[in-house]
């Protein structure tokens, strides 16, 4: 009969490390206390999200049972960043579980052409990594910054604000590209296309009727825009209604700024500002524009920026920076930006690299200008 080889750990405390890896037919969980060689490895596969959890939790009850582990022991859960977002690190921190959320792409992995890779690997290297973070070794993997769940939920304001207007902008043009396979040009921006269209008032180049199953398609499209357009109207009048009091107020201190609308400061109070920061360093990484160099030997390379972080809050930046040395050509950002390309000329590709590098240090004046209302060297602000 197999047993479990146990070792002995001196002076350490003793900690039960249990990671999750997460699918939608079942969960793998692994176990292990720092005393035996290898970690308990389970499958839960429970229907109901409640269910699978309480059996996460009655196989963290039953191995501190049978590995004789007192009653009070610290136990620690992570689990990789996922499309099950943050319930799973709330329910447990309810239960007083201690839990962490790690960045998938923040686990070293093996660099063969050809590795096994399984669930069971997977949570294996991953309660491994655990126990080797919870010792010290930070560079195991990275710990994802838990939001609130009113934090979580607000964000979705801009973001369905904006899938909305991107369907309007699809149905426009799909319908634009339909009705230019026949030669007609119609514009179909204006609200009268519907009508006119209702009434056979729209017609090919040579003024013949639209085919019957083309005109049905365009009307179904006209519906389904109606009813973007209809869902978007509603979301501006309640949008800034429904932001948080402290979303609001650091969204109206950065549209005080020129150069920064009331839109893109929404999207930065509710997308990056909502947390906190020590330094300069965190607010860049977090934005994903901080360089990543590979020095190794005699090879010396720029591999551009990381691109880590949220995608929304990065691309805003930029378009935030291009607004920024328009409508703020005295602050030093956009004289260092004109030192930086001056005598480029046309050279768009160095302009484009030089606009990165103040979308990075423009987050970071904004950081201090809402932590410390240092308004940032040389920018204006609008008149009350």
């Amino acid at each position: 009969m197999h047993t479990d080889q146990t070792f002995t750990t001196g002076g350490e405390e003793v900690v039960l490390a249990v990671s999750l890896e997460l699918a939608a037919a079942s969960w793998k969980v692994a176990l292990h206390d720092g005393r035996r060689e290898k970690p308990a490895v389970h499958t839960v596969a429970q229907p109901q999200a409640a269910a699978r959890l309480q059996a996460v939790l009655n196989l963290i009850e039953a191995h501190k049972e049978k590995w004789s582990l007192p009653a009070g022991v610290r136990t620690v859960v992570s689990y990789e960043a996922g499309q099950d977002a943050f319930w799973i690190c709330r329910a447990l921190q309810a239960q007083h579980i201690e839990c962490y959320v790690v960045d998938p792409a923040s686990i070293p992995v093996e660099r063969h052409q050809r590795r096994a890779k399984t669930d069971r690997l997977d949570v294996i290297k991953l309660v491994t990594n655990l126990r080797a973070w919870l010792r010290g070794e930070r560079d195991r993997m990275h710990v994802v910054h838990v939001p609130s769940p009113q934090d979580e939920a607000s964000r979705q304001l801009m973001r369905d604000r904006g899938q909305l207007q991107k369907e309007v902008q699809q149905h426009r043009d799909r319908m634009r590209k339909l009705l230019a396979t026949l030669g007609c040009w119609d514009e179909v921006d204006h609200k009268h296309f519907a009508g006119r269209l209702a009434r056979d008032e729209v017609k090919c180049h040579d003024g013949a009727p639209l085919p019957p199953e083309l005109r049905e398609r365009l009307l179904r499209e006209c519906e389904r825009l109606a009813l973007a357009a209809q869902q978007l109207a509603a979301l501006e009048k309640t949008r800034q209604a429904s932001v948080p009091a402290p979303a609001r107020k650091r969204s109206d201190d950065l549209a005080r700024l020129k150069g920064i609308g009331e839109v893109g400061a929404s999207r930065l109070a509710l997308e990056l500002f909502w947390r906190e920061f020590s330094n300069r360093r965190q607010v860049g990484a977090c934005v994903g524009l901080v360089p990543q160099p590979y020095d190794s030997g005699e090879s010396h390379t720029d591999q551009g920026i990381s691109r880590q972080g949220n995608r929304r809050v990065r691309a805003l930046l930029v378009e935030m920076a291009w607004c920024w040395l328009r409508y703020q050509p005295d602050s030093a950002l956009t004289q260092w930006f004109n030192q930086r390309t001056q005598g480029t000329g046309t050279n768009r590709r160095a302009r484009r690299i030089a606009i990165v590098a103040v979308a990075r240090r423009l987050a970071i004046a904004l950081w201090r200008y809402l932590k410390d209302g240092v308004i940032p060297d040389g920018a204006q602000l609008k008149p009350a």
